[in-house]
């Protein structure tokens, strides 16, 4: 079965099993979720569910697995004869989450 989540002004098509990087959650690591689905498909594809928002009484449980940063990210910036050099970076913060059942 797989179902599609809103999180951090995302949306994500997640599956049972399923691991996957977010927007961080302010959460603790083991602390259960629980996502309201907009969309839900069978396991085979055939039928699928709209929501308007929400698919009523669907619902995906999933567990924070850790917390964490991301690749690198370097800014740069140069003007040519007046030197002007700055040079900054960024890492993105992220939770990486468990889906673990998708009911509906």
């Amino acid at each position: 079965m797989m179902a599609v989540i809103v999180t951090g002004g995302k949306q994500y098509l997640v599956k049972e099993g399923q691991t996957l990087n977010v927007e961080k959650l302010e959460l603790e690591v083991g602390a259960p979720i629980e996502f309201g689905t907009l969309l839900l498909a069978e396991a085979d594809g055939s039928t699928v569910t709209m929501g308007n928002p929400e698919v009523a009484g669907a619902k995906v449980l999933a567990k924070v697995v850790e917390h964490g940063l991301g690749k690198k990210i370097e800014i740069i910036k140069f003007k040519s004869k007046v030197r002007y050099r700055r040079h900054n970076g960024h890492r993105q913060p992220f939770t990486k989450i468990l889906i673990e059942k998708i009911s509906g």
